[in-house]
């Protein structure tokens, strides 16, 4: 059964965009649509589109640093259309679109700074078996650890220790634009978008001089990205700022937090109790 293909940019596309979405991504549903905000508001340079059929949604976008590679950013069909080839007509046509842009590959990965997820979390198993079904091949596996924020957060001895040590740690407010040319200077212009657009972001200094960050939301209700300055390590640093972080999470509502494509397991299991939970396969296809 063919199923129409049509763009889904305007505002009422996006809002039923994300309805399927909320309905039909049962592992996010509580942020689903938040997420089709974020990616409808990525950087200003980005090229994405929004399609859409009948109970069935596909966003997809160009990376921004492999200019032959493009994203699909988020599938969904809500459930009562599923089983019908919704879910493969829409990915085949936002591989057309990447093709019109120039796309040489596309993948089922995360599209850095904006994005839902690193990968397909592996408990959507339709959506595994949908892209493999496709010719996709699995070429990578990412992981999120959790945290439990009714855990103890608590800082002020190392405030003071830091104190004592002629070091600050602030939030950031006016002056976000400087922490996130810190974080471009030491890092990359993806993570410094990711800090400009954090819901929090905080981050310690000692004359004047940034050491380190720490930021919260950028993708929506997950914590990253972090990190301190080569000759800033061994004070500290990132323990104080991931607490400080969390605290605010858990402030704002929330009772858990995902730490996002997380590298190296320990210091976050040291720091806040976190433990590897979410896993995501990446799978990529070239276009041809």
């Amino acid at each position: 059964m063919a199923h129409p293909v049509r763009a889904a940019m305007s505002a009422p596309g996006l809002a039923e965009a994300a309805r399927v979405a909320t309905a039909a991504l049962t592992l996010d549903a509580g942020e689903a649509g938040a997420l089709v905000e974020r990616l409808s508001r990525p950087p200003a340079e980005r090229r994405w589109t929004a399609l859409a059929t009948d109970g069935g949604v596909v966003m997809a976008s160009m990376s921004g640093k492999d200019p032959a590679a493009g994203h699909v950013d988020l599938l969904a069909v809500h459930p009562s259309a599923q089983g019908e080839g919704r879910g493969r007509a829409l990915v085949r046509a936002a591989e057309e679109w990447l093709r019109e842009q120039g796309a040489r590959q596309a993948r089922f990965a995360g599209n850095p700074p904006c994005y839902a997820w690193p990968g397909i979390d592996v408990r959507y198993t339709a959506a595994a078996c949908l892209a493999e079904s496709l010719g996709y091949e699995f070429y990578r596996g990412a992981w999120n650890m959790t945290v439990d924020l009714s855990t103890d957060l608590s800082v002020e001895d190392d405030l003071a220790r830091l104190e004592e040590a002629g070091v600050a740690v602030r939030a950031a407010g006016e002056d976000r634009e400087r922490v996130a040319a810190f974080v471009a200077g030491h890092w990359n212009e993806r993570w410094a978008w990711e800090a400009a657009n954090a819901a929090g972001l905080h981050y310690a200094e000692r004359d004047g001089k940034i050491l380190a960050f720490a930021a919260w939301g950028a993708r929506p209700a997950w914590f990253g990205p972090m990190g301190t300055a080569p000759d800033a390590r061994g004070l500290g640093l990132g323990r104080v700022l991931l607490r400080r972080c969390l605290a605010e999470q858990r402030t704002a509502g929330q009772s858990t937090a995902q730490i996002s494509w997380v590298g190296p397991l320990g210091f976050y299991s040291r720091a806040v109790g976190a433990r590897a939970e979410r896993v995501f396969w990446l799978y990529r296809r070239d276009l041809v």
